[in-house]
C-alpha cells in the first residue's frame, strides 16, 4: 500500500494521529525534502528507508513506489501540509492507478490553517467575509485564464495565496486592479507553526514592500481581505436571539 500523507504545515506535531502511526511503520518514506520538517523523520524505523524527493522526477518517485509495492512494503510518500493542495498528487495516482497499485490519502492540516492560527484570525468573518479563495500567483506554470488574480479578487472575499511570495509586486498589482482598495490588510506568513515563523502586517499597497524588508521571498502565505481587520461582528449561532434546533431563542424583555 502506498500511503499519501499530509505531514502538516511544519511542526511535527501537527501531523495527524493516523499519519504519525503510518510513520511509524513505513518499511519506505519518500519526503518532500524541501518543504517537509526533518524532525518528522525521527518516528521512523532505523530500517525504513528514507528518501528525499526534491531532486527526484516523477518518475523516479514512482519506480521507489513500485518496488515497494513489488516486494510487499508499506510505503509513505511524505507531503507538506495537506496533499490536495499543490501537492502534485494527482500525476502520481495516476501512475500508480496505471499499475495497478493500490493507495490511500491521509489529510493534514494545511499550512493555510497554521497561518490563521499564527494571525489569531477568522477567515470567515460574519458580515465581512463568508468565502476563501486559496490561490495562486501566475509565475513559470500557468493558471487558468479565468483563475487570475485579478478575476478573483473581483469578489471581495478573503484570499489566501501561496507560492506567492516571490511574485508580489505583480499580485499587489492584479489584486488592486480587481477591486482591493490600497487600504486592505494584509498578512505575510513566514514559515508557519516552525520555530522562527514570524508574521509580517501590512496593507494591500505595502505588501511587496514588506516582503522585500523583511527578506521573505518563499515559504511564505499571503492573506489579503478585510477579516484580517479589527472587527465587532457576532454571530448568529450564539446569539441569546436566535433559535436553532438545539436551544431556543431567548426574549429581551425577560431580562436574561
Amino acid at each position: 500500500m502506498i500511503h499519501f500523507v499530509g505531514a502538516g504545515p511544519g511542526a511535527p506535531d501537527l501531523i495527524t494521529v493516523r499519519g504519525q502511526r503510518l510513520l511509524e511503520e513505513a518499511d519506505v518514506v519518500i519526503y518532500a525534502g524541501s518543504l517537509v520538517n526533518p524532525a518528522l523523520l525521527s518516528s521512523c524505523q532505523p530500517r525504513c528507508e528514507v528518501r528525499d524527493s526534491s531532486g527526484m522526477t516523477l518518475e523516479e518517485v514512482v519506480e521507489v513506489m513500485r518496488r515497494a509495492d513489488e516486494a510487499g512494503l508499506d510505503c509513505v510518500r511524505l507531503h507538506t501540509g495537506d496533499p490536495s493542495l499543490y501537492g502534485a498528487i494527482r500525476e502520481q495516482m495516476n501512475e500508480l492507478e496505471r499499475l495497478g497499485i493500490a493507495y490511500e490519502v491521509v489529510p493534514g492540516v494545511s499550512s493555510f490553517l497554521a497561518a490563521a492560527a499564527a494571525l489569531g484570525a477568522e477567515y470567515t468573518v460574519p458580515g465581512i467575509s463568508q468565502s476563501v479563495i486559496i490561490t495562486r500567483m501566475e509565475g513559470r506554470t500557468p493558471v487558468p485564464e479565468g483563475e487570475r488574480m485579478g478575476a478573483l479578487a473581483a469578489h471581495g472575499c478573503t484570499m489566501v495565496l501561496f507560492l506567492s511570495a516571490g511574485l508580489l509586486d505583480a499580485a499587489q498589482d492584479e489584486l488592486r486592479a480587481g477591486g482591493y482598495g490600497a487600504d486592505t490588510p494584509c498578512a505575510i506568513v513566514h514559515r508557519a507553526s516552525w520555530p522562527d515563523e514570524a508574521v509580517y502586517r501590512c496593507t494591500l499597497d505595502t505588501l511587496a514592500a514588506c516582503a522585500r524588508e523583511h527578506g521573505v521571498t518563499r515559504t511564505a502565505l499571503v492573506v489579503v481581505g478585510e477579516a484580517l481587520g479589527k472587527h465587532d461582528a457576532r454571530s448568529l449561532l450564539y446569539h441569546p436571539g436566535f433559535s436553532h434546533g438545539y436551544r431556543s431563542a431567548v426574549d429581551a424583555s425577560e431580562g436574561r
